[in-house]
């Protein structure tokens, strides 16, 4: 085809689109800046906390930038302007194949675009072709990778789940919150007497409490803490300590640190202490409706033995449930203790999205790869397989 021909064929495209959609135009920016008026403007009508400007700022700042990858923020507009939505991706430039996915990378459990939440409600296929017409024309991406999205958000389709997708390699645990729950009904009362009888020896140190952190010498203190356990935890299990990795620290530092209307953090902190040690710490994303949990750990002390990690937890879900919250979440994974509180699964999807002939080869191959994993994941024997292969690397 000459380029006349091409140039021809893409101005039709976008010119059929438009007429059976709302979308009428779609912007690709690649400054913060530029984009963060209007990125502020649809937050709190349809996405998730992951996705505030004030999260995904500092990730973007101190890690994305430094891995090399550029923001790819993608703005769609109506006719006259106004924004229908914005998906916050980064390119990034690998074997010669440029890839789009969310910002947030692994510290993001879920990842949405933010919408119009009346568009939203209505959004159509016919929508969301005209939003990959609109990426696919500026031909500054191969692939799109749209990993971790949730089928549904605040009692609403997500309609990214309108594109081609499959399942993530793993789905969520979460806790369902019903509207004037009892606290039993949310963690049984003989998991609550087992805790309880742990509890009375750690109530016998000397000014032990539960409590959030609200200054910023509170939150300081408690990443000073954090910081210093997380990794001797992680060598004790063996695993890698991914908050060493570059700019990890100065980006958890600068979101909790980051104050949102209401005077609540970008990431929020709960802490168990006594007056001698920090005994637990539970951090995580929470937006009115839901607590999303971040990262933890807590004490290399004797006092471990009484399970602190899990008794800051019933204090955190009861801390919600008393604010009205609907569900609550551990982050994605099958870890145990993840299991004694959220008995449900929350399913999630990936998009892997070819925009060029190279890209259609990539996204064959990540989507291959994904649904490897998922099928180990979802086989006890070959996870139990993958596993021992783990540790034995390591």
């Amino acid at each position: 085809m000459t380029m006349a021909a091409a140039i021809e064929s893409r101005t039709a495209e976008a010119k059929a689109w438009s007429r059976s959609s709302r979308i009428a135009s779609v912007d690709i920016v690649d400054d913060l800046g530029q984009a963060e008026a209007i990125w502020r403007g649809l937050e709190g009508q349809f996405s998730t906390p992951y996705q505030r400007f004030d999260f995904l700022g500092p990730w973007q700042r101190q890690v994305g930038a430094p891995e090399g990858l550029s923001p790819f923020i993608v703005i769609a507009h109506d006719a006259e302007r106004r924004p229908l939505s914005l998906l916050p991706l980064a390119l990034r430039r690998k074997h010669g194949v440029r890839t789009a996915c969310f910002m947030g990378g692994k510290h993001a459990t879920f990842n949405m675009a933010l919408w119009d939440r009346d568009f939203a409600t209505s959004a159509t296929e016919a929508d969301l072709r005209a939003l990959l017409g609109g990426i696919r024309e500026r031909a500054a991406a191969d692939v799109l990778a749209l990993t971790q999205q949730p089928w549904r958000w605040q009692d609403l389709p997500n309609p990214m789940a309108l594109l081609p997708k499959q399942p993530s390699v793993n789905d969520c645990p979460v806790l369902t919150m019903a509207p004037g729950a009892v606290p039993s009904d949310l963690v049984s009362n003989s998991f609550r007497r087992r805790l309880k009888g742990k509890e009375r020896k750690l109530q016998e140190l000397a000014g032990y409490r539960y409590h959030t952190a609200t200054s910023d010498a509170e939150i300081t203190r408690l990443l000073d803490w954090f910081f210093t356990v997380k990794p001797q935890r992680m060598a004790e299990q063996k695993l890698p300590n991914v908050f060493a990795d570059p700019g990890i620290e100065e980006f958890i530092r600068d979101a909790c640190m980051t104050e949102l209307a209401g005077g609540s953090r970008a990431i929020d902190i709960h802490a168990l202490e006594c007056d001698a040690e920090m005994i637990a710490i539970f951090a995580g994303v929470a937006d009115g409706r839901r607590f999303s949990m971040m990262f933890n750990t807590y004490t290399m002390s004797g006092s471990s033995r009484f399970s602190p990690g899990l008794i800051l937890m019933r204090n955190i879900i009861d801390h919600y449930a008393a604010r009205g919250y609907r569900a609550l979440d551990l982050g994605i994974g099958s870890d145990d203790y993840k299991r004694l509180f959220c008995k449900d699964d929350e399913p999630i999807f990936d998009s892997f999205i070819p925009l060029s002939l190279r890209g259609k080869v990539a996204a064959g191959a990540m989507s291959g790869l994904n649904r490897a994993k998922h099928l180990v994941k979802h086989n006890q024997a070959l996870l139990h397989a993958a596993q021992r292969l783990r540790s034995a690397l390591h």
